[in-house]
């Protein structure tokens, strides 16, 4: 089954006073194009993603983020030394002028020192960065888990757009067979007619030679070949949508070769019904066209 290069996912874990946040999403692409957003500092993690990424995934263009925050507030707190020998320089120095200008100021206390700003802080809380890594990295896996079954699941979705597609221009085929059949006669006739109107006023008419020009004129407007064609890819388009290994790239040419016969079919038709049916082929086959850019 088809996979769509379409898909998000997301996870979230902590430790400790740590918490992180993964967000991956896919869009179509030629080729597997990652970016990657990932926090510095952390040993072995981009590495780790990129491998298991390039494994996984075959075609698309992969954006991962990972955001990591920090509560500190279940820290000790903890005094600032250098603002604290800053307030109490202060402190001193207001006592001096004070003391000379002979004004009385009452000793602060210790709470009094502490409700400065800055001198008072949360303490720093020590990270195991090992353990971290470690954490982040086992996370991978199940990430890159729920991006796939996303993708199987739009692909499954897409799968059945693309075999009702397919379902259309096969029975379009038909059709075209069943008109080009019809047209044989008319386009006979109509040749004769034509080839008699440019010869009213040659007095010697070689038979042998019309026949030959009306078969060759005859050849030229046959379909035969474009019909069979469309059928053969109608074919291998089912077995490849049908293939679980990705097919995105033959789904695209297959697409590409589709369009082509039918502008062959039409630009030959030469017969309203038959050109009606090649004009139908060519919308379902552009419509098609749309949706292969998402296989992978």
């Amino acid at each position: 089954m088809i996979q769509s290069m379409t898909a998000f996912a997301s996870r979230t874990g902590t430790m400790g006073l740590i918490t992180w946040n993964w967000d991956m999403r896919g869009v179509n692409a030629r080729g597997l194009d990652l970016r990657l957003r990932l926090p510095e500092g952390i040993e072995g993690l981009e590495a780790a993603l990129r491998a298991a990424l390039t494994r996984a995934l075959g075609r698309g263009n992969i954006t991962v983020n990972l955001r990591l925050t920090r509560d500190d507030r279940g820290g000790a707190p903890a005094i600032d030394a250098t603002q604290l020998d800053s307030v109490l320089r202060a402190l001193d120095a207001v006592q001096d002028r004070a003391s000379a200008i002979g004004v009385t100021l009452a000793q602060p206390t210790a709470a009094d020192v502490l409700a400065h700003r800055g001198v008072l802080v949360a303490g720093a809380v020590d990270d195991d960065a090992g353990a971290l890594a470690q954490a982040l990295i086992a996370d991978i896996d199940p990430l890159i888990a729920d991006f796939v079954e996303m993708r199987a699941t739009e692909g499954a979705a897409l799968s059945d757009v693309l075999v009702d597609q397919l379902q259309q221009i096969d029975t379009l085929t038909a059709a075209a067979w069943t008109a080009a059949t019809a047209r044989a006669p008319i386009v006979r006739d109509n040749l004769v007619a034509a080839m008699r109107r440019v010869l009213d006023d040659i007095a010697e008419v070689d038979e042998g030679r019309l026949a030959q020009e009306l078969a060759v004129l005859a050849v030229k407007g046959d379909v035969t070949e474009e019909i069979d064609r469309l059928q053969a890819h109608v074919k291998a388009a089912r077995d490849l949508v049908a293939d679980p290994k990705p097919t995105g790239r033959k789904l695209d040419f297959l697409a590409q070769e589709f369009n082509r016969e039918a502008n062959t079919l039409c630009a030959k038709a030469q017969f309203g019904p038959l050109t009606a049916i090649g004009l139908d082929l060519k919308a379902v086959i552009d419509q098609m066209r749309e949706q292969v850019q998402n296989v992978e």
